[in-house]
């Protein structure tokens, strides 16, 4: 059942048009690293948005699941606008054009950030298999501002750690440990779903608080991913 009587369309965007919709509806406002697949999404024919998956950040993301590069990708944006479909929706409706025009990928990997209050209800209300939380990490607190440490390895030249880069430019800064974002799998077919089944664990909730920010809801603007 849909969420509204309004036709939906999914199908590839242009980089423009993926680029507008990261900056003016999405939080991070700006298009993800790496060679990525753009759908976007339509309502009624008015361009909403655009749901990215990404290849190329993350070299070994198949690993964990013994999968090669080609056969798994990354949900790293959904970047809409007001629209009438849910979310859930409007994500799974990208996700079969996507496979469609990749037959060979078999599985989809995409996180929550609690640092930024999500548990993934999008991922919970389209049934994704939830494999726990990332390992805390440490980034760096630059003049206030949480700098990942992947910024400070690009930064700085070889030879020297990021400890002696930071504290030689930046004064005051600060190794914080940063919680890890919570990892949910969308296996693609029967064989990888029975595979991932055994790694489940309960979802995280959101406590004292109702998940419509994380984007299961219609009227979302900028979805929380």
């Amino acid at each position: 059942m849909t969420s509204t009587n309004c036709e939906l369309k999914c199908d590839w965007a242009t980089h423009e048009a993926a680029k507008y919709a990261c900056e003016h509806w999405h939080y991070s406002k700006c298009l993800p690293a790496g060679k990525s697949f753009k759908i976007g999404a339509w309502e009624d024919g008015q361009y909403i948005g655009v749901v990215i998956f990404s290849r190329g950040a993350n070299n070994h993301i198949g690993t964990p699941y013994n999968l090669q590069q080609t056969e798994c990708v990354e949900l790293t944006r959904i970047a809409l606008r007001e629209h009438q479909h849910f979310v859930s929706e409007i994500m799974m409706a990208a996700l079969r054009k996507l496979k469609e025009m990749n037959p060979g990928l078999r599985l989809i990997v995409s996180y929550a950030d609690p640092m930024h209050g999500h548990v993934g209800a999008i991922y919970q209300a389209t049934n994704w298999i939830y494999v726990g939380p990332a390992k805390i990490q440490n980034h760096w607190m630059i003049n206030g501002r949480l700098v990942h440490k992947k910024t400070i390895n690009a930064l700085k030249p070889k030879g020297i750690t990021q400890s002696e880069f930071v504290y030689a430019h930046y004064r005051n800064a600060l190794s914080v440990p940063v919680p890890g974002k919570h990892t949910y799998l969308m296996p693609l077919d029967r064989k990888m779903k029975k595979q991932l089944l055994p790694l489940a664990k309960p979802y995280p909730k959101k406590p004292n608080a109702d998940e419509a920010g994380d984007g299961s809801s219609q009227s979302t603007a900028a979805v929380q991913h």
